[in-house]
């Protein structure tokens, strides 16, 4: 049986705050990344052999490499809605260890050159949400997100963004979202 990487410790009390998380190592992938230029990031994405977590496993770093080039602004989104059917594992990730999802999306924007991050979340995820937001503020103090990440010359902002939860469980709104909460720069 393998051992679990993304799940690992999942059930750790606590791990959901930043003095945890970074007590078992966390930021540490990012402060490295960030002392890496862009190409050398998504080099070691590629040899690392990560896939997506979708349907298709598509090889990350192959992925990565396709991003345009040249001087444009770019975005990077998360989607967190989880909508494949009997699937649950961002939901465990945002309510127990959102600085993972944090770090990676800070990590995931350096290399893709975007200065903006956005998580689009599910309405129903109401307590994901404000685990996320709660940590998107310690990280926004911490110096993990917002202008000049730990000093450097890269930032990013990150903003979480929720669907209305719905009415009914047979009617889900198509495309109306409201800002559930918006981590302003810091400078």
């Amino acid at each position: 049986m393998s051992t679990p990487i993304l799940l690992h410790d999942i059930d750790e009390p606590g791990l959901a705050t930043l003095e945890v998380y970074e007590r078992r190592g966390g930021y540490q992938a990012m402060r490295k990344a960030l002392a890496m230029d862009r190409a050398a990031v998504i080099a070691e994405l590629d040899a690392s052999g990560l896939r997506g977590r979708g349907g298709a496993g598509f090889p990350a770093g192959r992925k990565a490499a396709f991003l345009p080039q040249g001087d444009m602004d770019r975005y990077l989104v998360c989607n967190a809605d989880e909508s494949e059917p009997g699937t649950f594992k961002d939901r465990e990730l945002m309510q127990k260890s959102p600085h993972m999802l944090i770090e990676g999306i800070v990590i995931a924007s350096h290399a893709a050159g975007a200065s903006r991050a956005f998580i689009y979340i599910r309405g129903e995820y109401e307590t994901q949400a404000r685990i996320l937001d709660a940590a998107l503020a310690e990280a926004a103090a911490a110096g993990y997100i917002g202008e000049h990440i730990l000093g450097g010359e890269f930032s990013c902002t990150v903003v979480l963004t929720a669907a209305p939860a719905p009415t009914s469980a047979a009617r889900r709104p198509a495309c109306s979202t409201r800002s559930r909460a918006s981590v302003a720069t810091r400078g």
